[in-house]
């Protein structure tokens, strides 16, 4: 518990020290995304430095959907994100897979508090493959979190929910767990099973800003830590997205993740997403 408390400290000063002022949700629908598409390619011919001709490419969505009536609030969101890249001579490869949908509903409390209730669903879009060997595809694995807390919401681009009785459910295919030797497990499942049920606490933050004209990063920052097997290894989740415009249809994106989930991976997962970028936003 130590650890989820000191990143909850240390988004929390970022959000105390944003000088955002407060806004005031109007009532009714308000709906608003972004469609991306990110493009990279290098080509060599007689370069005697070296290099492999390659190209890659990125489609991702990033869309809102909230409502605001009298004391009630209920954020959507919607995160989605599939990139390919082919190298000379080699099939085309996966570099990108993630489906996420966030739902936040909250009564107001007090001020900027409110009671809440939220609901987390990820998984990937395909098949993921090493040495030939399959190693997930769609729903397996698939993440669900939901549970009551309170909410802080200054704005919608600046919030903080706590969530002490969380629970997390973990699916998979049985294919992958079938064959598990005893002891082992497969994204936290153990041998023979399809679910794993978890009950914790989940902190689940969102800070957008502008940093200079036609320059926004979106921080988003999920931790859970479970309370019936080893409460002290927390999971963090922190997604930095950086939009550099350059105009009304291109920019410079930069997406940085960090995943931590010791059921998965026994280290800290990475990834680092970089180029020009085609947008529509809608």
């Amino acid at each position: 518990m130590k650890k989820i408390v000191a990143i909850a400290m240390l988004f929390g000063t970022l959000v105390v020290n944003a000088q955002e002022k407060k806004e005031e949700p109007k009532e009714g629908w308000k709906r608003g995304g972004n469609i991306s598409f990110l493009f990279n390619q290098s080509a060599f011919n007689n370069w005697l430095a070296g290099g492999v001709n390659n190209i890659s490419g990125t489609l991702g969505i990033n869309y809102d959907f909230n409502y605001a009536k009298g004391d009630w609030t209920w954020d959507n969101k919607i995160i989605a994100s599939y990139g390919l890249t082919k190298i000379k001579n080699e099939g085309a490869k996966k570099t990108d897979d993630r489906f996420e949908l966030n739902s936040l509903a909250g009564k107001k409390a007090s001020g900027s508090w409110y009671y809440s209730a939220f609901f987390n669903f990820k998984t990937q879009m395909s098949s993921t493959y090493n040495e030939g060997i399959q190693q997930s595809h769609f729903f397996s694995p698939a993440y669900f979190q939901f549970g009551p807390g309170m909410l802080w919401k200054k704005s919608e681009n600046l919030k903080v929910n706590f969530a002490p009785a969380t629970s997390k459910l973990i699916i998979v295919d049985n294919q992958f767990t079938a064959g598990l030797p005893a002891g082992a497990s497969y994204f936290g499942v153990k041998p023979g099973e399809t679910t794993r049920y978890e009950l914790g606490a989940a902190i689940n933050g969102y800070y957008k800003i502008n940093i200079m004209e036609n320059v926004s990063v979106e921080n988003i920052l999920n931790l859970y830590s479970n309370y019936l097997d080893e409460a002290q290894n927390v999971d963090i989740d922190y997604t930095v997205n950086v939009v550099m415009k350059i105009n009304k249809y291109l920019s410079a994106n930069l997406a940085l993740q960090a995943i931590y989930d010791d059921n998965a991976y026994e280290g800290f997962q990475t990834r680092e997403i970089f180029g020009l970028g085609v947008n529509y936003n809608f």
